[in-house]
């Protein structure tokens, strides 16, 4: 089974080796409002964020080889459920992702895609997961042996296949740049795990992202209601927002948004934000 190391709840480093919980660090954040409605968790640290992950492990196999690999809608509304909802619709013909057990990968099941992405935080390394491999395809990995993570690299190994348009999730402000520079609008650039980003950084996705999670940061929330304000952007959720920023954007968040019978939100209910933010 390997080992694994993801950030969650709140830049939490999470260390599993051969299935077992091995290191925490500290919680940065000490609330999570996402967290708090879906789990209970009404704050968080080392032992709650222990117990989420070996739920996490039992419940779906996370980072072992019983990981459940496809899914429905978990949290009925996030950029997972996005992609998935556009490979649906036919706007997105594939999503380059990132998922425990095989890296950076391109899907173009949505039920994969929300399976794989639904219910993790930020991979930062992962091992071969053949229970994954095979539901992903080793074509449709960088390298299946090593399984690395990747964006850049899978962005372009998508674009040498016929796709007519196809999305990215990054965490780097750079590899957002990257990407946009060489595939233009060719790709959906999704800026994720977007805690902690500095002023450079954040302006750097807003530049080059179609939409952008907010996470706990601060300043993507603030950057996004001066947007909004101006009419340039689009914003779906009071408690961790999504920022809609082109005209793809919005239209795969609205028409997601829509089929929950829900619109953009204007600022009611007021925001439920991350305690504190990470900046």
């Amino acid at each position: 089974m390997g080992r694994h190391v993801m950030e969650a709840l709140g830049l939490c480093r999470v260390v599993v080796e051969d299935g077992k919980v091995v290191e925490i660090s500290q919680p940065r954040l000490h609330r999570c409002p996402m967290f708090a409605k879906m789990r209970g968790m009404e704050s968080l640290s080392v032992d709650s964020v222990r117990a989420n992950i070996e739920f996490r492990i039992r419940d779906f196999g996370l980072f072992t080889e019983d990981r459940q690999v496809r899914g429905n809608d978990i949290v009925t509304f996030g950029v997972s459920e996005i992609l998935s909802n556009a490979i649906r619709n036919g706007d997105l013909d594939a999503a380059c992702i990132v998922s425990d057990g095989c890296g950076s990968a391109i899907v173009t099941d949505p039920e994969i895609l929300q399976g794989l992405c639904g219910r993790i935080s930020g991979i930062i390394e992962t091992s071969p997961i053949r229970t994954v491999l095979d539901a992903v395809g080793e074509d449709n990995v960088i390298e299946p042996v090593t399984v690395p993570i990747d964006q850049v690299a899978i962005a372009q190994k998508a674009a040498l296949r016929p796709y007519r348009k196809f999305s990215v999730t990054v965490c780097h402000a750079e590899e957002a740049a990257q990407i946009r520079d060489a595939y233009g609008d060719r790709v959906a650039v999704v800026g994720v795990h977007s805690s902690g980003l500095c002023q450079k950084d954040v302006e750097l996705l807003f530049d080059n992202c179609d939409l952008i999670t907010a996470c706990a940061s601060g300043r993507i929330r603030e950057k996004a209601f001066e947007l909004r304000d101006k009419g340039l952007v689009e914003i779906a959720g009071n408690k961790v927002q999504i920022v809609a920023i082109t005209d793809f954007g919005k239209k795969i968040v609205g028409d997601k948004l829509r089929s929950l019978g829900k619109d953009f939100w204007d600022g009611n209910p007021p925001p439920e934000d991350p305690v504190p933010f990470i900046d």
